[in-house]
């Protein structure tokens, strides 16, 4: 069923490209989980002033047209029952999906966009989302569903007060998996952060006792750490405040630690958002 109401929902950024179509085929169980709907969002860049005409627009709308129902197609034939809703917008990509999905749950994007699937880039648009969009970020790498426990979520924790927010997040997502755990801290935390990180890691435990929660103090960045267990790691949840920044996690470095994996990256909202 395909409505055009913009409501609470996960947002899906849809502009082409496969890597859009396997982020929507990921967002179907967040949406159901939340028990809200999916939207589709596809932004047509203004054209240029000297060589816009109707043709060109009726060119640019019935590309958008086909790139919306090709993802509904797609989700339609997994048969699950989830609502879908398409919404096309006009104006620049990154300032309109912000503005789209400002009341989202979630908003999903593919991590290659239409420009740079053929090259093998991450997108620059995924980044620019990712550290700026008032809800969490997924940068989906690929669709490819998990037996459940199969592999692991990996939450990175560092020394702020994000760090909570983080937690919730990812604990969350483990749960809905039904994945262990690897949580990652820095080596070595500063005394006023050690004890009550410990505290509230202990109460965590106690609130999902189903789940199979380990600490990992990583050594180095957590780059070297993707590349050594890539192979085994579901999702990736972290910060935009984290150290750092998000960039490098979806951008070039994260593609290369990250490579013929299909592991996503969840970027989580400051944590007064929540």
């Amino acid at each position: 069923m395909l409505d055009s109401a913009a409501t609470t929902s996960v947002v899906v950024a849809i502009d082409g490209s496969a890597s859009a179509v396997d982020a929507a085929l990921w967002a179907v169980d967040e949406a159901l989980d939340r028990d809200v709907p999916l939207r589709f969002v596809y932004v047509i860049e203004p054209a240029r002033p000297d060589v816009a005409d109707s043709q060109d627009i009726a060119r640019r709308l019935a590309t958008a047209e086909v790139a919306v129902r090709y993802a509904v197609t797609a989700v339609e034939s997994t048969e699950t029952p989830v609502k879908m809703e398409v919404e096309i917008l006009q104006g620049a990509v990154v300032p309109t999906l912000l503005e789209a999905s400002r009341p989202a749950a979630l908003l999903c994007v593919g991590a290659r966009g239409l420009r740079h699937a053929t090259e093998g880039r991450i997108g620059s648009t995924a980044a620019t989302l990712a550290a700026s969009a008032h809800c969490p970020v997924a940068v989906v790498r690929a669709h490819r569903p998990h037996r459940p426990g199969e592999r692991a979520v990996v939450i990175e924790i560092d020394d702020n007060a994000a760090g909570s927010t983080v937690l919730q997040r990812g604990l969350a997502a483990a749960r809905r998996r039904h994945a262990p755990v690897r949580v990652l801290t820095p080596t070595r935390m500063h005394g006023d952060i050690q004890d009550p990180w410990e505290r509230r890691l202990a109460e965590w435990r106690r609130s999902y006792p189903d789940l199979d929660l380990t600490t990992v103090n990583m050594r180095g960045d957590i780059l070297d750490y993707l590349a050594g267990h890539a192979g085994s790691i579901q999702l990736v949840v972290t910060s935009r405040q984290r150290p750092g920044g998000v960039t490098p996690l979806v951008n070039a470095p994260g593609n290369t630690a990250l490579r013929d994996t299909d592991c996503s990256i969840l970027v989580c909202e400051p944590h007064n958002a929540l």
